[in-house]
């Protein structure tokens, strides 16, 4: 039996490359003979270079930049081989990770880091760049990451405005006189599932903001500095990002990215899904099984079990979800072709539990699976 394995991580408890290692792990206890395939995968958030260096091949390279909050911190970018793709995952740079819960603060978090990264990947020679966006501690807009990439933000006197989403309304100016001309010798793709606007009710600001440590006084501070800043780039570049969608991916530095930038988007899991090679390995296969910490009705809006469903149901083969917590609205993943939905969780237990055992409860799940999985094949 061929048996592709292809989760994403169980985030903040294990990691997509690990939870690929404990299903084989239960598979292998019942099926020894099984031929498996590991596919790590992510969707455009955390953990994508890491699944797209697996697929492809390539290396991280270390770099300090400025944290979310102006202070330094290690990050790294991916080169991706043969082509040397720099990989930039944001949240290594301007993650909310990297901020302790007490101190989230969009007002004042910026994407200036992230720039960074870019940055250095320029001075590396990169001219074609992947863009992971997910897990943003950030609402400026993507007004940091232009900053560190040359742009000057000016206020009414002439002043740079400083950083973060408290200061889009003061900006008067955006002078492009020192803009890295490079960019225009570049093209970026940006992997994101986000659908979001750059404003409005389901825009970055009302939609993620609060994720990000904002309190309703915030969020609506947020927007109208968010919709001053788009009228800016709509005055600059004729491009209205306001109600674009996908604009509002993390915090809306992808609407920065489309207006100023060659840039186009695309599902960060169809992405990953290239990268990895799935058709070639979905032939002849008997059984996919893919998972990540939450199952619900957001699943079906492109996160990574649904992606991997879609591709394996064109080829006829079955789908089954592990999860660690299965929520509403798992019906409209059976008409893209997961066959069913399994939680991991195995009897009463905190949250801090299940996700300590995260491996075990994987293992121990997987071989449940594939033992019905065979029986019913057998029948």
């Amino acid at each position: 039996m061929k048996i592709i394995i292809a989760p994403d991580s169980f985030k903040g408890s294990i990691s997509a490359n690990d939870a690929t290692k404990a299903i084989e792990r239960g598979i292998k206890r019942y099926m020894p003979q099984a031929q498996t395939i590991l596919v790590p995968v992510a969707d455009g958030g955390e953990g994508t270079l890491d699944c797209l260096i697996a697929a492809a091949g390539g290396t991280k390279v270390p770099a300090t930049v400025t944290g979310p909050l102006g202070v330094l911190v290690a990050a790294e970018y991916g080169l991706l081989e043969p082509d040397q793709t720099a990989v930039i995952e944001m949240a290594s740079a301007s993650g909310l990770y990297l901020i302790p819960t007490e101190k989230r603060n969009p007002l004042v978090a910026t994407t200036y880091g992230t720039g960074e990264l870019i940055r250095k990947a320029l001075d590396a020679g990169c001219r074609s760049f992947l863009l992971a966006l997910g897990g943003s501690a950030t609402n400026d807009g993507g007004a940091g990451m232009l900053q560190a990439l040359g742009m000057k933000l000016l206020d009414a006197e002439g002043n740079s405005v400083g950083y973060g989403g408290g200061t889009l309304s003061r900006i008067a100016v955006i002078d492009d006189s020192e803009w890295d001309p490079r960019i225009a010798e570049s093209r970026f793709l940006i992997a994101s599932d986000v659908q979001n606007p750059f404003v409005g009710a389901q825009g970055a600001s009302h939609v993620f903001g609060p994720q990000k440590g904002a309190t309703p006084e915030i969020v609506e501070k947020l927007e109208l500095n968010m919709v001053a800043w788009a009228d800016l780039i709509a005055a600059k570049t004729g491009k209205r990002v306001h109600e674009l969608p996908g604009a509002g991916a993390a915090g809306g530095i992808s609407g920065a990215f489309l207006a100023f930038f060659e840039a186009s988007i695309k599902r960060g899991i169809d992405i990953v899904i290239e990268y990895s090679r799935l058709q070639d390995h979905l032939q002849g296969a008997d059984l996919v099984i893919t998972g990540e910490g939450q199952i619900d009705f957001q699943t079906a809006s492109g996160k990574t079990p649904m992606g991997i469903a879609q591709e394996a149901k064109k080829f006829g083969v079955p789908t089954i979800c592990l999860a660690g917590s299965v929520g509403r609205g798992i019906e409209a993943l059976y008409e893209v072709g997961i066959t069913s939905v399994h939680s991991i969780v195995t009897g009463p237990m905190t949250l801090q539990e299940a996700m300590s055992r995260a491996a075990e409860l994987l293992e121990q799940t997987a071989e449940q699976v594939i033992r019905s999985f065979d029986a019913q094949a057998k029948q």
